[in-house]
């Protein structure tokens, strides 16, 4: 297969930016899309070139396949990164892709149609010895029988979306009585987002926790793991906060999941980057969930604790290069913590809370990354993910990589919205996460809005401040005895003072 020499990123925000950086590391060109929305974006003016594929709803842009690949053709472009989101596992897509002549920097579209069913994925695992939650073997078409097998794995039970993902379509049912409801909300729950009725039941693990297991394979058959990622904290069952290595999981245990991944990753005949995703449960007990056949978000992490650029590997994979890192040689070297910055109001169910970045001032030093897409001045779009960033940090160890987290979301300044940044902080000092006794319970059990300090300034507060500061700061000059001691005022915990979250 042919080396890439121009990229084209099918994506946007963050994630399109953290591609390219990587690409122009190789030499190779790249290409952005843009909606109408989008048009002053970063990852637009970062690119080498770039184009416009359509107004700002993304059904209108970038989700449209045929406008993408025609810009590829027009602009002489080799290959197509999907990022995550959009069309990522959209197995039509990368069909497409390929048949234009096309590399498709992902896995094949038949990996991606196997595993982009819940219940395809556990008929093509089911070869091997990988631990399944007790349940139903198919879709469910007979009631009947369905609450008979409920009622023999034993309440509470699980009705899930076999198409679905982000929570929805997904249902707990406790008993016997209330089963019908709870089956008739989940079926349309997954029609409405996902145009498939398809459900079936699982057992539900009480007190789950969320870990999953990173993968790389080539298309020469050679498949690896770089460890796993905690989860477990999630609003409207998404991903806020992700950590790697897990606080709980033992040596053996690692192990066991890692290979069970791997085996996974090898029923579907899987190359690229991907995740296992698997529930544990308070005996540290394991099943397999599902596959994501991407990129996944909290890559970051994994990034910092193995040194390897899964970006890069991704590009080499779809060059048709072997593999050239072993399982003998990876390891895990200290401990790394993603916290997503949502412009969402934590003090209101996580709401969306769209403007304009007022103030926009990322935390720097040892040990902190931000992965974003915005500068101060810009609007977060009300048509997209409101994800802001992405703040991650590094340290020896656990408890350094959340000191510095706490440090980071200090000094990270941000109004003119509300953010996750001060869920992200009460996280950190929660003696629950803190202790690693945590699941994916933990915003029911733990967090109530008005346990944050968000209430909003005057509008103009943020700007006198650092006006304030700066006139402070050109106009006094502090004796030297002072000068080590001398704090500016705007620079003192901003999430607790300022209208940042």
């Amino acid at each position: 297969m042919p080396a890439i020499h121009k990229l084209l990123v099918a994506n946007r925000g963050e994630i399109a930016l953290r591609i390219m950086r990587t690409a122009r590391e190789m030499g190779i060109q790249t290409v952005a899309i843009y909606s109408e929305a989008d048009r002053n974006a970063l990852h637009v003016r970062y690119a080498d070139e770039a184009v416009c594929v359509g107004p700002a709803p993304s059904s209108e842009s970038y989700l449209r396949a045929d406008t993408i690949i025609d810009a590829c053709k027009r602009l002489n472009v080799d290959a197509i990164h999907p990022g995550y989101g959009f069309l990522s596992e959209n197995a039509a897509f990368a069909r497409q892709v390929r048949e234009a002549g096309l590399i498709f920097v992902g896995p094949s579209p038949e990996s991606i149609e196997v595993m982009g069913s819940k219940l395809a994925a556990k008929a093509a695992v089911a070869g091997y010895d990988i631990p399944m939650v007790p349940g139903t073997p198919s879709a469910i078409t007979d009631r009947a029988e369905a609450k008979a097998i409920s009622a023999q794995i034993g309440y509470p039970v699980l009705i899930k979306a076999s198409a679905g993902g982000g929570g929805k379509g997904m249902r707990v049912v406790e008993n016997d009585a209330e089963f019908d409801e709870q089956m008739d909300r989940a079926v349309s729950e997954a029609i409405s987002a996902f145009g498939d009725g398809s459900v079936f039941i699982e057992k539900y693990v009480t007190s789950p926790r969320h870990v999953e297991i990173q993968v790389l394979g080539d298309q020469h058959g050679n498949i690896i793991h770089l460890f796993e990622r905690e989860c477990s904290v999630q609003r409207r069952h998404q991903k806020v906060v992700e950590e790697a290595p897990s606080a709980i999981l033992t040596p053996d245990i690692r192990d066991a999941m890692g290979r069970a991944a791997v085996d996974v990753a090898r029923a579907c005949g899987y190359y690229g980057a991907g995740t296992v995703e698997f529930i544990v449960n308070d005996q540290l007990d394991f099943y397999f969930l599902e596959m994501n056949t991407r990129l996944q978000v909290e890559h970051p992490v994994t990034e910092q604790i193995t040194g390897v650029d899964l970006v890069k590997q991704m590009i080499y994979i779809a060059e048709g290069k072997p593999l050239t890192i072993r399982q003998e040689d990876l390891h895990i070297k200290g401990h790394a913590i993603e916290v997503r910055v949502y412009a969402e109001d934590p003090t209101n169910n996580f709401l969306p809370d769209v403007g304009t970045l007022d103030t926009y001032v990322r935390p720097q030093g040892n040990g902190v990354r931000v992965d974003d897409g915005f500068e101060q001045g810009m609007a977060i779009p009300i048509y997209y993910d409101p994800m802001i960033a992405k703040l991650v940090t590094y340290g020896d160890s656990r408890d350094e990589a959340i000191q510095k987290m706490i440090r980071a979301i200090d000094e990270y300044q941000i109004s003119g919205v509300q953010t996750t940044l001060p869920f992200g902080r009460f996280v950190m000092e929660h003696e629950a996460f803190r202790s690693g006794q945590f699941d994916t319970g933990f915003v029911a059990s733990y967090f109530k809005p008005d346990m944050l300090t968000t209430a909003s300034p005057d509008p103009n507060e943020t700007r006198v401040a650092a006006v304030l500061a700066a006139w402070l700061l050109e106009t006094t000059t502090p004796r030297r005895s002072e000068a080590v001691s001398s704090v500016p005022i705007a620079s003192k915990s901003k999430w607790k003072t300022n209208r940042i979250g």
